[in-house]
This record gives C-alpha cells, sequence and structure tokens, in this order.
C-alpha cells in the first residue's frame, strides 16, 4: 500500500474539495478551507517537502465533486516494436498520452496525444487497460491525485517523429531494449502488458 500519511492527506483534500463545492455558510468555507491547508501540510511533510504552498495551490485548482482524475495512454507498434517519448521534464521515456480534456472521449485524447507528442498519426483500435494507478501492483510512485489511466492499442496511420515542447525524443523499442521510463507516467509491467495484448489481439480489456 501506498503510504498512510498520503491515502489521509488524499482524503481530507477531497472532504475539502466537496465541502468547498456545496457548503453555503462562511464559516462552513473557512473549515473547508482549513481542512484543506492541513492536507497540503499532510502531504509536503509527509514528503519531505519544506513549503506546502505548491501543493495547496495544486489543491486549489481542483473544483467541484472530487472525483479521480483521467488520463491516457497510447500503444502505438511498428511490427514488434513499440512506440515511446522522452519527457522533457525527467529526460525518462513514456508511452504517448496525458490528460483527458473536458469535451473529448478518451480515445480521441488518445489519438491527439501521440500526434502532439511524436508527430504520429493513428486510429485508436481497442482499450487495452483501465487501470487504478493508485494501485501498488502497477509500480507507480505516490502521487498526489488519485488518477486512472484508460491504454489504448492504436494503428499507425503516417507521419513522422517529431519532437515537441513536451517531448525530447520519439523511437520505437523492442520489448527486451526498452529505456529507462518515467514510473509516474508508465512502469515496465504495464509496457509489456501492452506487447501481450498486440501479440493477443482477442484478449479483452484488463482492469482493476
Amino acid at each position: 500500500m501506498h503510504p498512510h500519511w498520503l491515502q489521509l492527506a488524499r482524503r481530507f483534500q477531497a472532504v475539502s474539495q466537496n465541502g468547498l463545492a456545496y457548503c453555503k455558510d462562511p464559516y462552513d468555507r473557512e473549515r473547508y478551507e482549513e481542512i484543506r491547508r492541513l492536507a497540503a501540510e499532510m502531504m509536503a511533510t509527509g514528503a519531505g517537502l519544506d513549503d506546502s504552498l505548491p501543493i495547496l495551490d495544486l489543491f486549489k485548482t481542483e473544483v467541484g465533486y472530487a472525483t479521480p482524475k483521467i488520463g491516457v495512454r497510447a500503444a502505438v507498434f511498428d511490427r514488434e516494436r513499440i512506440l515511446l517519448v522522452r519527457e522533457r521534464k525527467d529526460a525518462l521515456w513514456t508511452l504517448p498520452g496525458g490528460w483527458v480534456d473536458v469535451g473529448d472521449s478518451p480515445s480521441i485524447a488518445a489519438i491527439r496525444e501521440v500526434k502532439e507528442e511524436s508527430g504520429y498519426e493513428v486510429l485508436a483500435k481497442k482499450l487495452a487497460a483501465f487501470y487504478d494507478q493508485d494501485l501498488d501492483k502497477h509500480g507507480h510512485p505516490p502521487m498526489p491525485q488519485h488518477i486512472y489511466t484508460a491504454f489504448f492499442l492504436c494503428e499507425l496511420r503516417g507521419g513522422a517523429a517529431i519532437d515537441s515542447l513536451e517531448t525530447s525524443g520519439v523511437d520505437f523499442f523492442e520489448e527486451d531494449k526498452l529505456p529507462d521510463l518515467s514510473l509516474p507516467r508508465v512502469t515496465p509491467v504495464q509496457v509489456k502488458h501492452m506487447f501481450d495484448h498486440h501479440r493477443n489481439p482477442a484478449w479483452p480489456t484488463s482492469f482493476d
């Protein structure tokens, strides 16, 4: 399991966000804002950070009823090689992907992210997996937000490798020659599972 302090801090943040979304009394609002501040302080202390303000600012951007965030990752194959992009933020590699924008379906978001981050044009063919990133079995490090990720198998249709504002490398890799991965985004177990889905197209969607 992820650290107990992280689970508590995220639950307190959700309580404060829900309270701020629906409360009418100004005194209640002050109480929920204090709960939010304490949740940020708890998370910063648990993570060994000196300043809780960046986390508090992150919490303030979350409004309305608290639910997990939705992200997408695209598994694009060229024969037996998978497409990966190198993130500028940590110089590590990942499946193309990102957040689902309001107004987009998950599959459209996956197609867009591939184009923006790699330069390739693809067609989403199958929802291969829908995972709760919070579960330890996937190997992600602890995150301040609760995230669900949809993994799509995509068919390569055209385009060419192009770096972007977010990526500084684009390439295809064989399963036994993967580079170092950006673990907050994707893990070796997940990439291997995409190879398994690619080799077994009749497999059903995997989910938690």
